[in-house]
């Protein structure tokens, strides 16, 4: 029990044991969204305490690539070509650029053989070099936009019969 300096015990204060109310709670959650939103946002110096380069910030409003699941990407590590079946799909994808007008990464493209079929067929990788280009305004998002061609290009051998130079439209 709280005492007081005379001997009677303290009494509390009205409001030190009320909750918060859901308004304040309500505030409190969006203030937290925008300081967050606000430093993801801020400029980075170019270099942090250690010395090292920062990363560069994205920009507010960066070119997309739309994936199988209608969601926005900006840098995937990942991306499934083949949205259908998953039987073609790029992984480590190393961005070299990402800008208004292309975007260009390194990567692996994995390619089920489907032999005999492709539930037994294997997955066998190709070494690539992706170009997104064209981006046009998203329909879904007309206040984005979205890359709407993807080149491969394969830099060994390309899985057969694709061509090693081919370009692709991305219809989502």
């Amino acid at each position: 029990m709280n005492v007081s300096a005379g001997g009677r015990p303290a009494r509390a204060s009205r409001h030190a044991s009320r909750r918060p109310s859901r308004r304040t709670a309500r505030t409190a959650t969006v203030l937290c969204a925008v300081a967050a939103m606000t430093a993801a946002v801020l400029p980075v110096s170019a270099h942090t305490a250690s010395g090292s380069p920062a990363r560069t910030p994205v920009p507010a409003d960066p070119v997309v690539v739309v994936d199988c699941s209608s969601q926005a990407q900006v840098r995937p590590t990942e991306y499934i070509l083949a949205c259908g079946d998953g039987n073609n799909r790029l992984v480590e994808l190393r961005w070299d650029t990402w800008g208004p007008g292309t975007a260009t990464a390194t990567g692996t493209d994995m390619v089920n053989d489907c032999r005999p079929y492709c539930a037994a067929g294997r997955f066998r990788a190709y070494p690539v070099t992706v170009t997104l280009a064209n981006p046009q305004a998203w329909p879904d998002h007309p206040d984005l936009l979205r890359f709407t061609t993807i080149r491969l290009l394969y830099t060994d051998t390309a899985p057969d019969p694709v061509p090693k130079d081919v370009t692709y439209e991305l219809v989502y």
